[in-house]
């Protein structure tokens, strides 16, 4: 708020001498204690309007209030891992079977696929799935317990993932919400490191108004607080062209987090900074079981040995 300041003009009189005897004090007649009146009656409704403003500019109300903007309209049960991708990169082709031989089929759910039928996912080949847990700091999946339950009693090795909203709320605040409904860990041998994603923003801005120094604290922000919930750094799902757009291609994170990168494309291409490798390439968004379709870098053995840590 911007204050006015005003200062006090000096008249000038002219040249005549300053009178001799003091000016009287106060009206001395009926007439004039009738203008001194008048003059305090005028002033009254300026001093009572000056009052009221100043009270309004203490109160805050100097302007009358803009109305409150209206919540955004958010549609988590419509993103999900790669629900971005397309829109933004495009699909170009699929990889070539011959060169994944050693090479693990996953799947990635969410609302979106509903109950899944794990057995017939398991008899087409999928050996993991990744299921969305949350979004934010409000949404929760609705199918997650048929999902991420499910998933495992088909045989598969599965994880939850946290959609994030790096506009909306703390990494940290996401991290908590996440662990506490269904991002959690076990050693048991068939639970995934909890996962990241963090893709183009499905409701504006792409790096969600966040400068690349305040993404990277964010994203950091969301892997400690993993790490300390859950004894795991958790994967991170991105595209390399979002990275380096949001993060300015940050190499923090490789010694770390492994990386799950999507791209809809008949290889993997270049990988964000810091990564030599991907742990999961997502290659595609329909296929032969529900959900989008990945891989994981690697024979069955060393998939376990990830959920083991």
């Amino acid at each position: 708020m911007h204050s006015t300041s005003r200062s006090a003009r000096t008249v000038s009189t002219g040249t005549a001498p300053l009178p001799t005897a003091p000016a009287p004090t106060a009206p001395t007649g009926p007439a004039d204690r009738a203008a001194g009146a008048g003059a305090r009656t005028r002033r009254l409704p300026r001093l009572a309007a000056a009052a009221l403003a100043a009270g309004a500019l203490l109160a805050g109300g100097a302007a009358p209030a803009q109305a409150a903007r209206p919540a955004p309209v958010l549609h988590p049960d419509q993103d999900f891992a790669g629900s971005t991708v397309a829109a933004h990169e495009g699909r170009a082709g699929l990889p070539d079977a011959q060169s994944l031989v050693a090479q693990t089929k996953g799947m990635d759910v969410s609302s979106y696929q509903g109950n899944v039928a794990w057995s017939t996912a398991a008899a087409n080949g999928a050996r993991f799935a990744y299921v969305k847990a949350t979004e934010g700091t409000t949404y929760t999946n609705p199918y997650f317990t048929q999902q991420y339950n499910g998933s495992y009693n088909a045989g598969l090795i599965r994880g939850a993932y946290h959609f994030a909203l790096p506009n909306v709320s703390g990494g940290a605040a996401q991290a908590n919400w996440f662990v506490g409904h269904g991002g959690g860990w076990s050693g048991d041998g068939k639970t995934l490191p909890p996962a990241l994603d963090i893709e183009y923003n499905p409701y504006g801005a792409t790096c969600y108004g966040l400068s690349q120094s305040a993404m990277v604290n964010w994203i950091r922000d969301f892997s400690n607080t993993v790490r300390s919930r859950t004894g795991r750094y958790p994967t991170i799902y991105t595209t390399t062209n979002w990275w380096s757009t949001c993060t300015g291609n940050n190499a923090g994170f490789g010694a770390t987090n492994p990386l799950w990168v999507a791209r809809y494309a008949s290889s993997v291409g270049t990988l964000p900074a810091g990564w030599s490798y991907q742990t999961i390439w997502q290659y595609a968004d329909s296929g032969t079981v529900p959900g989008d379709q990945n891989w994981f870098n690697g024979a069955y053995d060393r998939l376990q040995a990830l959920a083991r840590g």
